[in-house]
């Protein structure tokens, strides 16, 4: 059992040591004057905690105190740096190497609400219709303010199959909203890819995991070789980030040089720069990525590095704006420090923060076009409507390795900027075939 003297000594110990870790300055590099200050605060601190040790009205729990004084201290730098307890680190190394039960989104603090910043595709979240930019109100009736970003995410997590009620706030909507999910299992399958007709891709990230990166090119391969690529479509919507590395590997996939993106910080030693290397031409083939609100951290840096480099055309809405670097230390008792530590910037030195990437060719979603219709309000006939019309000849090519036709018409009514990235796709293509023939 530790005595007040021990317990405040050890607090001071602590809370020194993590300001030094938080300013980024070796102690050489702190002068005498913020030396003094910084004591000055320590002091006072180890006071109010003996102060309450001593005089409040009930006996206080003095691990939850502290545990609540570090958060506090990181909380009150930036949404992104956070005390994580041994429990929270051990979710957050699952979250990027296995599978967790869950709802699938990703939050953030703005304007000092609880904010998402996107829902996983194919998740809880996605399906019961939350969006990028809703603010989290309420999680089972517990006020959201001044709540941190991982403390949230602890509650909405829990055992499979159990029900977590949220109250969203929409821009739009006159009140608040309650939103009952259904806990589920979050699949760590990031990468999704099929053929939308012969030779053209569609590639889905929904995050960057460890594994994206290998997955990726593993599906490429396997679709390569049932048809040459001739395209691809590369869909970063509601993709909220993940792991720096993987989003490097993903761009270098399809760049052959110069830089994919860069760090800068307070010290030499935090300014990286990551190059691409030299890749196979086959690769060479045109490209486009969809972006929106829901973009962000390592999706924001694919689409700026693609977008410097013109190896493809950005089509979306602007991205989230996520674009500082956050360092994790473990700490010796199995917990962690999450501590932002540099900015990206994109290959021409753009900074992402609070910015976020412009789109080429800007296209707000619109859910589900209705099917044409004439100025009389009748639907529009195709000679395929007509009694008894002529069938087309049998030995016409059908998709192939594709969508069927009528499938992938109904994709492309239901999402217009996967529409509009189509039709820009299949463009490039033949302006780079025409391009080839006359060169």
């Amino acid at each position: 059992m530790f005595s007040n003297a021990q317990i405040v000594y050890k607090c001071f110990f602590t809370a020194l040591t993590l300001l030094v870790l938080v300013s980024h300055s070796a102690v050489a590099e702190i002068s005498q004057k913020e030396n003094e200050s910084t004591y000055k605060q320590l002091e006072i601190f180890s006071n109010v905690l003996s102060f309450l040790q001593e005089n409040y009205v009930e006996e206080i729990d003095t691990e939850k105190v502290l545990n609540g004084a570090i958060r506090g201290l990181l909380f009150s730098l930036d949404p992104h740096s956070s005390y994580l307890s041994p429990a929270d680190f051990k979710e957050l190394q699952e979250e990027t190497s296995g599978s967790f039960s869950g709802i699938g989104i990703e939050v953030t603090i703005k304007n000092d609400l609880l904010t998402i910043v996107s829902p996983i595709a194919d998740t809880p979240a996605d399906r019961a219709g939350l969006k990028a930019n809703d603010l989290i109100i309420e999680i089972d009736g517990d006020k959201t303010k001044n709540m941190g970003p991982y403390e949230a995410i602890k509650k909405l997590r829990g055992p499979e199959g159990s029900p977590v009620t949220i109250s969203i706030q929409r821009e739009g909507w006159e009140k608040l909203k309650e939103i009952t999910v259904t806990r589920a299992m979050i699949p760590m399958q990031s990468v999704k890819t099929e053929f939308l007709s012969p030779g053209f891709v569609y590639a889905r990230i929904t995050n960057f995991q460890s594994h994206t990166a290998k997955d990726f090119n593993n599906r490429l391969q396997e679709l390569d070789r049932k048809h040459p690529i001739r395209g691809m479509i590369l869909d970063l919507r509601n993709n909220p980030g993940g792991l720096l590395q993987q989003a490097i590997e993903i761009s270098d996939y399809f760049l052959n040089n110069g830089v994919i993106v860069s760090t800068r910080g307070r010290r030499k030693d935090q300014e990286t720069v990551f190059s691409a290397h030299n890749i196979r031409s086959g690769r060479l083939y045109p490209l486009v990525l969809l972006v929106n609100e829901g973009s962000a951290s390592a999706s924001e840096i694919v689409a700026g590095a693609i977008q410097d480099h013109k190896r493809g055309i950005i089509i979306g809405t602007q991205t989230f704006g996520k674009g500082s670097v956050q360092t994790i230390i473990p700490l010796p008792d199995g917990a962690g420090l999450r501590m932002t530590t540099a900015r990206y910037y994109t290959p021409a030195g753009r900074s992402i923060q609070a910015r976020g990437i412009t789109p080429d060719v800007i296209v707000p979603f619109i859910s589900c076009i209705p099917q044409a219709k004439e100025k009389n309000g009748h639907t529009a006939v195709k000679e395929a409507n007509l009694p008894n019309h002529l069938a087309g000849p049998k030995d016409s090519p059908d998709s192939g390795d594709g969508i069927p036709g009528a499938e992938l018409e109904q994709k492309l009514i239901n999402d217009n900027q996967l529409r509009s990235a189509y039709n820009i796709l299949k463009s490039l293509n033949l302006y780079s075939e025409y391009s080839k023939k006359n060169s």
